[in-house]
């Protein structure tokens, strides 16, 4: 599974990195996202990170790592939890107009998870349409 969108937002690469590296700012534009937990580091490679977020309904939690902060190009990020593993990607491109922003988030499902999965698509692309313009908004 996976969601994967293209936004451009007037502002510089190095100011929209330095905005996402801080992933505790899904709080304000992940709508999904109840609380996001700075547990240690300080942003770069090794940054860990505690998420809770409402999907379907359900509290989920998950531990993110930092795995690549390229600034101010990329930004890989790996949750998972006991049922899916997420690889968050963020790439920035200078524009004229500020930054070409992609965000991707591949999503792996274990166990029982896996089953179930393909009938998640319209709700994973329902919170990839409120993440871009959490985004769009938030970086506005």
């Amino acid at each position: 599974m996976e969601i994967s969108r293209t936004l451009q937002v007037p502002r510089p690469p190095e100011e929209v990195f330095a905005y996402l590296q801080d992933f505790t700012t899904t709080e304000e534009w992940d709508p999904g996202t109840v609380r996001t937990t700075r547990l240690e580091g300080d942003g770069g490679v090794g940054t860990r990170y505690r998420n809770v977020s409402r999907f379907l309904g359900r509290e989920t939690q998950l531990e993110y790592v930092v795995e690549e902060a390229d600034s101010p190009g990329r930004l890989r990020l790996r949750g998972e939890n006991k049922t899916v593993v997420s690889e968050d990607t963020m790439t920035m491109t200078p524009t004229p107009a500020g930054t070409e922003l992609t965000y991707r988030a591949e999503f792996t499902f274990k166990g029982f998870a896996k089953l179930v999965a393909p009938l998640l698509s319209p709700a994973f692309k329902r919170l990839g349409d409120e993440a871009e313009k959490g985004l769009r908004d938030a970086l506005r």
